[in-house]
Formats: structure tokens, C-alpha cells, sequence
């Protein structure tokens, strides 16, 4: 297993192996929660992801929607502001912050994601893909959800 955690280790999970997608995603709320150019999101089985502690520390600020839901959901430590994953996501994949992981999950980033929406003083240098959020929408629609 994994080990993951928050930056106070107040919360802490693990996961047998990351499915992916691996991205980075350049939108103006990840960026904000982040305070980075990018938030990097890992992308988890449910079946291979386990809370070891810490639920009742995650609190939600729920943004409000901009053009359709669902709105966004940031979740975060209540004791150090680490992103966290949603405690309430009940779905077939968790997404997790990977600057939370505290060992390798096996693969790296596989594409930018929302670059329409990348910071000016950000230049993107390396050779992964660079999906706007048009190129994102048809991505996912061909991609099967429990995949």
C-alpha cells in the first residue's frame, strides 16, 4: 500500500495503486485552491483507496457554479489546509492531491488539463499533452468512468 497524507498527518489514507488519470489541472480554482500554477490530481480505484484517519478533520467549501453543475468542491485539513480528498465522494474513483503522497505511486502526469486558464507567469516546458477544456469534454466523453 501507498501512504498518503496531510501536511499535519492529522489525515491519512492509502491506496494500493493509482489508476489515473494523472493530471495537472491550469483552472482558475485549482489554481487558487493550490496556491501554485496547478493542482496535480490523482486519480484512484475506490475499491483500492482506504481512509486510515483524519475524516472528521476535512472540511468543504463548495464554490458556486459557474456555468452547470456540479459546483466545485474543495476539501482541506481543518488543522493545516492540506486539499484533501472528499471524505463524502461515494463514486467508483477517489481523486486525490498527489503532493499528499508520501512515496511513488507508480506513474507520473499524463497531460495539462483547463491550459486555456494557465497562469500568465507560468510557461508550460514539458511535452505532455495540453488539453483545453473542449479538448477535456471529448476526452472524457470517450473515456469509460470505471476505467
Amino acid at each position: 500500500m501507498i501512504g498518503a497524507s496531510c501536511l499535519c498527518g492529522g489525515v491519512r489514507f492509502e491506496f494500493r495503486r493509482a489508476a489515473g488519470p494523472f493530471e495537472l489541472c491550469h483552472c482558475n480554482r485549482c489554481r487558487k485552491v493550490s496556491g501554485s500554477a496547478f493542482i496535480a490530481g490523482l486519480g484512484i480505484r475506490r475499491e483500492d483507496f482506504r481512509w486510515i484517519c483524519g475524516r472528521e478533520l476535512i472540511k468543504t467549501f463548495e464554490a458556486p457554479i459557474l456555468r452547470e453543475p456540479p459546483a466545485y468542491r474543495s476539501c482541506f485539513c481543518s488543522r493545516c489546509g492540506s486539499p484533501t480528498p472528499d471524505p463524502t465522494n461515494e463514486g467508483a474513483r477517489v481523486e486525490i492531491p498527489a503532493g499528499l503522497v508520501d512515496g511513488d505511486p507508480g506513474c507520473a502526469p499524463e497531460r495539462h488539463i483547463m491550459v486555456e486558464h494557465k497562469s500568465a507567469w507560468y510557461s508550460i516546458a514539458d511535452a505532455l499533452p495540453q488539453l483545453d477544456e473542449p479538448a477535456l469534454r471529448a476526452l472524457r466523453s470517450m473515456t469509460p468512468a470505471n476505467s
